[in-house]
């Protein structure tokens, strides 16, 4: 993976998920009201972010798409948890995963954050522009952020 020699940057560039700061730290909680994350969700402009129980255990992962498909069905999202309006699937990486690994899952799964487990718990997601910013061998806070 070619990278460009850049202050705050590993020699050699980034190799793993865990050496790149992911700019997507919600979570949100299973028991979490539909609305309440349908604004956080606008108001951070995240697409998406992973869910966790009271155990603080990873159980889905809530999108944009998924809050839109609760209103398509004419669910009143007042009335709903994260844990209802969801996806179950749990996909997810660790900090050791390769950077190549969790673009290319993020591109066959067709995911626009990556949950990242620390210690065995999803501690924060990585979004397609953190990928791509450690691809090219950028760190956060250059001064190159929009």
């Amino acid at each position: 993976m070619p990278t460009v020699t850049t202050v705050g940057v590993p020699a050699g560039g980034f190799k793993t998920v865990g050496q790149i700061d992911g700019t997507n730290t919600l979570i949100f909680h299973a028991r979490q009201n539909g609305l309440a994350v349908a604004v956080e969700l606008v108001s951070t402009h995240t697409p998406g972010a992973p869910v966790v129980d009271d155990q603080g255990e990873f159980v889905g992962f809530i999108s944009e798409f998924d809050v839109l498909r609760a209103l398509e069905s004419n669910r009143d999202l007042r009335q709903l948890t994260a844990e209802q309006i969801m996806a179950k699937d749990r996909i997810a990486v660790t900090e050791d995963t390769p950077i190549e690994e969790a673009v290319k899952l993020m591109e066959e799964k067709r995911l626009l954050n990556l949950p990242v487990r620390r210690n065995g718990k999803v501690a924060y997601s990585v979004t397609r522009h953190d990928l791509l910013r450690a691809w090219i061998g950028l760190g956060v806070g250059m001064g190159l952020e929009a």
